[in-house]
């Protein structure tokens, strides 16, 4: 192989490989498709994407989607939203929803409902189609004292205005479900609001729930009311048995304070018996000194052992005349 066949060689790979750079960083193929669908695109603003490192398939499709859809839009503001972080797809389908429904919805505020992490389709598609949100059974006790279970269904659809900073669907039940506390717990007796069910959503539609949130309440529906427990005779019960164990906590103490002063009074008796005692283990010695001493004689002794003996005799005739009853068992 001669010099110049080598060259000529070198020259084509050159000018492939220049080629392939050149459809690498300019996707003509793209600009083509573009430029086919009505849409006038820039070759360098093509390149200006590659070079900061953006998928321009993805901008460019989502344009053409857009322009076709007839909405206002430019290549800069997809490209500043797409490096913003958000999804460029949803927020030009949530665009053209809304211009076929014929909902507000300006190009900043999709991109703001859709950076602050809402799915602004979504929002879009429930602003059209209305959503059904269930409470959970929420319990009340009328002023009867009846327990009743309601189970509710709002009906909401989106608020796009209050779509950046509003509450959710976990505001709204709570709402609701004070509501629905607060019209049973004044209610007479059980039964109005088991005759008049539609009471319980008109008071609580008048309550203005939604403020503040990122939906519109169209209406709320009592779909099921239960009763539940007699919780005011189950308080009675319960103050009942309360007030029994204090009588009885009561009666202890003061069984407790009669057998204290019992025992008191029986430790003072024995303690006058042993005094007693001790007396009349005194009156042999006393009378033993005196006997020492003559001031007392014999026969003053024997006329007092007399006197003792027969105060004995007559006590026990006596005893013997008056029996005392047998104990009863």
């Amino acid at each position: 192989m001669d010099i110049s066949s080598v060259m000529i060689i070198t020259l084509i790979v050159i000018a492939i490989l220049l080629v392939v750079v050149f459809l690498r960083y300019v996707p003509l193929g793209l600009w083509v498709r573009a430029l086919s669908s009505g849409v006038k695109l820039k070759v360098s603003s093509l390149i200006g994407m590659r070079l900061r490192r953006i998928s321009p398939h993805r901008l460019v499709d989502t344009y053409i989607m857009v322009r076709k859809a007839g909405l206002d839009m430019t290549i800069d503001q997809l490209e500043k939203h797409f490096l913003a972080g958000g999804n460029i797809e949803r927020v030009a389908k949530a665009m053209i929803s809304a211009q076929q429904a014929s909902i507000g919805l300006s190009f900043s505020q999709a991109c703001a409902i859709d950076l602050a992490g809402r799915d602004v389709l979504k929002a879009v598609q429930m602003s059209v189609i209305p959503k059904v949100i269930e409470t959970p059974p929420i319990a009340a006790v009328a002023k009867d004292g009846i327990e009743l279970r309601a189970k509710a269904r709002v009906t909401v659809r989106t608020n796009i205005t209050r779509l950046v900073g509003g509450a959710g669907e976990e505001t709204i039940i709570a709402r609701v479900g004070e509501g629905i506390v607060t019209t049973i717990g004044s209610s007479q007796t059980h039964k109005e609001v088991l005759e008049n069910p539609d009471s319980i959503s008109q008071n609580v539609l008048n309550r203005g729930l939604d403020n503040g949130t990122a939906f519109q309440i169209l209406s709320i529906d009592i779909a099921d009311v239960d009763v539940g427990r007699n919780i005011g005779a189950q308080l009675q019960m319960d103050q009942a048995e309360a007030d029994r164990r204090i009588a009885q906590a009561k009666a202890e103490e003061r069984r407790a304070i009669a057998v204290a002063r019992e025992q008191e009074m029986v430790a003072a008796v024995q303690e006058m018996r042993a005094r007693v005692v001790e007396a009349e283990a005194q009156v042999p010695l006393a009378m033993a000194e005196a006997l020492r001493e003559g001031k007392l004689g014999v026969m003053d002794y024997y006329q007092m052992k007399n006197v003792i003996a027969d105060t004995e005799m007559r006590n026990g005739i006596a005893t013997a005349a008056n029996p005392k009853p047998a104990e009863e068992n």
